[in-house]
């Protein structure tokens, strides 16, 4: 008989279970990638409630795998092994692809279409969308671009960017939302488009963090003007963008 085969019947007549000492040893990844620094062993230990020997054990075994690392101070650290499969992970399952069944949520509480862009090339650009069921709605198309300065998403995206991106963004062809514009869309933590955009219709804007705190995309709804009401949409809204942001840092239930 096929030795594979035979496994995999008595695995199912058994009923498999996960190896909890797999699992063990993998929850020191999570304790390691909630700081911006490696930690030492007591640490580790203390975070986990685990004897030295027995945290020792887990990280050394992190180590041969290739996940972890001890740098010069003696403390560990992931290794870029990580790097390659968190790229890996995005590459195999784009964001467009994984925040579909939160934006779907999101579309059926406002009943308003939702949109998730991020920045290319510069300029904001819609990676996924989910339309409502309205028969008046905005029509815009996964690979529409947008203004920084007048649209909600782009007021986000320039707001909440890094030093660098909001450096390479000050130096390109769009025009960027005034300075008190984006020091109230960073005190109210989203953005409403100016309307002049897309005649008839406004948009509010949350910002997305990926796992460094950066700000990588923004999730948005649009809607026409007589249907455009804040007190409705925002807090759907806020709770989808903090949905997608523990996703992408790995803490969502």
């Amino acid at each position: 008989m096929d030795i594979e085969y035979s496994n995999r019947i008595q695995q199912e007549k058994a009923g498999v279970r996960p190896l909890s000492t797999a699992l063990k040893t993998m929850a020191v990844l999570d304790v390691l990638a909630s700081g911006r620094r490696g930690m030492r062993l007591a640490e580790i230990a203390d975070a986990m409630k685990l004897s030295r020997p027995t945290a020792y054990q887990r990280l050394l075994t992190l180590i041969e795998a290739g996940w972890v690392e001890l740098d010069d101070a003696g403390r560990y650290r992931l290794s870029l092994h990580a790097c390659r499969i968190s790229a890996a992970a995005l590459e195999q399952a784009s964001l467009g692809q994984r925040v579909v069944p939160i934006m779907e949520r999101l579309v059926e509480k406002t009943r308003e279409t939702a949109s998730i862009s991020v920045l290319d090339s510069g300029v904001p650009c819609i990676i996924q969308r989910v339309e409502s069921e309205n028969v008046l709605r905005a029509e815009q198309k996964i690979g529409t671009t947008m203004s920084l300065e007048g649209s909600a998403s782009g007021r986000v995206l320039v707001a909440f960017a890094d030093d660098l991106t909001l450096e390479r963004l000050s130096e390109g062809a769009q025009t960027l939302p005034a300075a008190d514009v984006l020091e109230e869309v960073r005190e109210k933590g989203y953005a409403v488009s100016t309307g002049y955009t897309m005649v008839g219709v406004r948009a509010v804007a949350a910002p997305v963090f990926d796992y460094l705190g950066k700000c990588s995309a923004a999730i948005s709804l649009v809607a026409p003007d007589s249907r455009f009401h804040l007190d409705a949409l925002l807090e759907p809204l806020l709770a989808a963008a903090e949905d997608i942001t523990l996703m992408l840092q790995g803490t969502q239930d």
